[in-house]
């Protein structure tokens, strides 16, 4: 069913389970209930900016998110209206060709957009960064990632079910938004090695394959905390067709107890070359049956397999708050490229 505002808009006489009913039936929820989009609160969202504006064209359906139906995604995800120039951006970046769209909505895997948040802005809006910056409790990063993964859904046409084909999918579809922890990175945060300033506000998405805790309390020096993510990164079950591990790019979010081991004697670009060096498996270690499949593609037993195409693919962030736990998140092995966008205020 095609998302069209006239099927979705809620009267103002329509009761709150009366519009979950009527817009579950139509498959335009992700299963939790959702605000009635009114057109009042639609018009509160959109605060008087142009609501026939095309934000960007979003796959598979390559249907476009007008700044309207973005808007009534975010009341349904429960937004305030000043998240909407995050969103915006969100959905600007994701509708980008380097990443991707349609592989990432339509695949058996598990990929899952996030939404990663950095610049001034975070502060303004109370974006978590740290304590449980990836799990619940705070409004705006639960409400940014249900609205992107809405708008997506809604717009783009990725149902499960039909053109969303995942396997198992996982919980981060349903919302998967951070901020960074700029206050407590002793490098220079992700969006000014991606080329804008520190004033500059940003939104990064990525396409993630999930989640894996990397814990280590007991390396005191930079070469052996490395070496611990480093081992955590390679999952030789998840090798593509490439001689990736992943899809060609790898996300570490550090703690800022790890952050503060390894800056005390590496540079951002050095941890990162350590992690390229360290990060990789000799093809043997593959089922025969595997390694036989990648033949084709020019792989042999003595392929060293790798988790990013080079150093600067392996983004580094400090996230969370205190404790030597931090997190690698591999990217979709099917191929996605993330992107940053702006936030226009």
């Amino acid at each position: 069913m095609t998302f069209d505002l006239r099927n979705v808009i809620s009267e103002p006489d329509e009761s709150i389970d009366a519009a979950n009913a009527r817009l579950y039936a139509a498959g335009f929820t992700d299963g939790l209930p959702i605000v009635p989009p009114t057109h009042a609160r639609i018009d509160a969202m959109l605060r008087g900016r142009g609501a026939s504006e095309h934000i960007a064209e979003l796959a598979p359906l390559m249907a476009s998110a007008t700044r309207e139906a973005i808007a009534c995604c975010a009341v349904m995800a429960g937004c305030l209206p000043e998240y909407m120039p995050v969103l915006e951006a969100a959905v600007a970046a994701a509708g980008e060709p380097q990443f991707n769209l349609l592989g990432v909505q339509t695949t058996t895997g598990s990929a899952a957009v996030c939404i990663i948040v950095n610049g001034p802005v975070v502060e303004r809006l109370g974006i978590n960064y740290a304590g449980n910056a990836l799990g619940p409790g705070v409004r705006a990063n639960a409400a940014l990632g249900r609205a992107l993964a809405l708008t997506l859904r809604n717009v783009g046409g990725a149902v499960p079910g039909e053109l969303d084909m995942a396997t198992l999918g996982q919980p981060g579809k349903y919302t998967f938004c951070f901020a960074e922890n700029e206050r407590e990175n002793p490098w220079e945060p992700l969006h000014v090695t991606r080329g804008y300033t520190k004033e500059d506000s940003t939104i990064t998405v990525f396409a993630a394959a999930g989640t894996m805790e990397v814990r280590d309390d007991c390396s005191s020096s930079a070469d052996e905390l490395l070496r611990t993510f480093a081992l955590s990164m390679t999952a030789s079950g998840s090798a593509g067709t490439a001689g990736m591990l992943t899809g060609g790019e790898a996300l570490i979010l550090l703690a800022p107890d790890h952050a503060a081991v390894i800056a005390k004697e590496k540079s951002r670009q050095e941890a990162q070359a350590a992690l390229f060096e360290t990060a990789q498996l000799p093809a043997s270690v593959l089922s025969r049956q595997m390694q036989k499949h990648l033949e084709s593609s020019g792989i042999t037993e003595g392929t060293r397999l790798r988790v990013a195409r080079s150093p600067d693919d392996i983004l580094l962030m400090v996230v969370g708050g205190t404790g030597f736990k931090s997190a690698y998140i591999p990217s979709w092995g099917g191929g996605s490229r993330s992107v940053t966008k702006r936030i226009e205020s």
